[in-house]
């Protein structure tokens, strides 16, 4: 049977050994059983993401389009929605998806594309090309109204709002000030020979070489004492910015095209240069200071942790409706969560388009503005009441009690799985956008799973 346009391919109904079968490997057709297909796939996890997943609509507010002009792309709109999926539910490489892809007719029919046996699909960097091309097309406010138009049917208590925070760690080293100093001495040192190469002149003379070694005895070491860090942060500003000086003097004598990347990097590495001499000065930090020349746009993030104090990555403030979460607001600078809880109140009402009267948030959200926000709008908080005891104080106190052991298990629990088996623990991209695009799309595909068993569980009763 075609399905979209598509055929596909069913294993047979009896398990047997492959040795049995002297090299014959006896496919069918879905032709004569696609029913049975189907119905085996929505009982699988993936077919419960598959049936709680707007495919079309998300094509459309993404404008996702299949071009008239040229070769047609190997993926359809659904499909690059649905890879992207994939990419978080299973947690694994590109390589290693589209191998996974290549094996699986379950992941097939779910990216709406049928690959041959004789003609896999080897290009693994199609996954990578269609993440940019999507978070080219990222507007994670109207994607979000489109999935709790189609959630909402499916969730309760619509009224009862929780807030909190969280940091997605990006995947970066751990940033120190010499290791910040040596990538950039190392960036400016290979772009001076390469120039240099390219328009026959001499290369100037610098200490590169020496400091190559000192560098790398310094960073086997196992503890380093602080005499040791500020000699090597010393010789290494030094060394930057007889490496600026120099990339200058090339510059501007020899005419060459530079591009938008090359400028961009070299503005990095100056305004680095800048940061670390202040901060060797002052021996104070800098405000906006850079962590990485390859990720500019991450800010370390103070959090005050047990295990760790200082993440690296994008914050986001979440609001979760019936154990459903949506992005309230993401962003890769520090900032007071506490502030965003009107804004919560309000998201959380366009997306339902119902009344928010109860919230649970952190000790941090309540603030004095905050309270008489939800004081005017009789909003229910588990907030720690300020002033004399109420009429009701009792029943207050327990309202707001069942409120904070169902945020801090089921709000606070679901960042953990996101992170654990959604693969946000540590974001791989490579850029602003694709970063939010996938923790976007890792986020979303936990609420999918939980949707799409909440459908499976209502048909069965149905059927029953």
């Amino acid at each position: 049977m075609v399905k979209n346009g598509v055929s596909f391919f069913l294993t047979m109904t009896k398990l047997q050994r492959l040795s049995d079968f002297q090299h014959e490997l006896p496919f069918n057709v879905i032709n004569n059983n696609f029913d049975t297909f189907y119905e085996q796939f929505l009982k699988t996890e993936l077919g419960k993401i598959y049936l709680a997943t707007p495919f079309l609509e998300l094509s459309r507010t993404f404008n996702l389009k299949d071009s008239k002009k040229g070769s047609s792309s190997i993926f359809s709109p659904k499909g690059k929605i649905g890879l992207m999926m994939l990419k978080n539910y299973y947690g694994c490489s590109d390589k290693k998806l589209v191998e996974l892809l290549n094996g699986s007719v379950f992941m097939q029919y779910f990216c709406d594309i049928v690959i041959p046996i004789d003609k896999p699909l080897i290009n693994f960097k199609i996954v990578s090309q269609i993440r940019m091309e999507l978070s080219d097309k990222l507007k994670i406010r109207q994607l979000q109204e489109v999935l709790a138009a189609n959630w909402t049917p499916f969730m309760e208590d619509l009224d009862k709002v929780l807030v909190d925070a969280t940091c997605y760690e990006s995947e970066v080293r751990f940033p120190t000030n010499q290791k910040l100093l040596w990538e950039c001495v190392s960036w400016n040192y290979k772009q001076m020979v390469d120039l240099c190469s390219a328009l026959r002149v001499k290369l100037p003379r610098t200490k590169f070489l020496d400091w190559s070694k000192r560098y790398n005895a310094y960073s086997r070491k196992r503890k380093k004492v602080n005499k040791g860090k500020v000699k090597v942060t010393r010789g290494l500003l030094k060394l930057l910015y007889k490496l600026n000086g120099e990339l200058h003097k090339i510059e501007n004598h020899h005419a060459f095209e530079q591009t938008k990347k090359y400028k961009t990097q070299r503005t990095i590495i100056k305004k680095v240069y800048q940061q670390q001499l202040e901060i060797f000065k002052t021996g104070k930090s800098v405000p906006d200071r850079i962590i990485s020349i390859s990720k500019q746009y991450i800010r370390p993030i103070v959090r005050g942790k047990e295990v760790k104090q200082v993440e690296f990555g994008a914050k986001v403030n979440k609001i979760q409706i019936n154990g459903i979460n949506f992005i309230e607001h993401i962003e890769y600078r520090a900032f007071n969560e506490g502030t965003r809880l009107q804004s919560s109140v309000f998201c959380a009402q366009n997306l339902t388009k119902i009344k928010t009267n109860i919230i649970g948030a952190d000790a941090i959200y309540a603030t004095n503005k905050n309270r008489s926000f939800v004081t005017a709008n009789n909003i229910k908080t588990d907030f720690v009441r300020k002033g004399k005891p109420g009429k009701h104080e009792a029943q207050r106190k327990v309202m707001a009690s069942e409120i904070k052991k169902e945020r801090a298990t089921r709000l606070e629990g679901s960042f953990g799985k996101e992170k654990e088996h959604y693969n946000l623990k540590k974001i791989k991209a490579k850029t602003k956008k694709s970063e939010i695009l996938w923790i976007f799309f890792g986020i979303h595909t936990a609420n999918a799973l939980e949707i799409g068993r909440r459908m499976h569980s209502q048909k069965l009763s149905i059927a029953a």
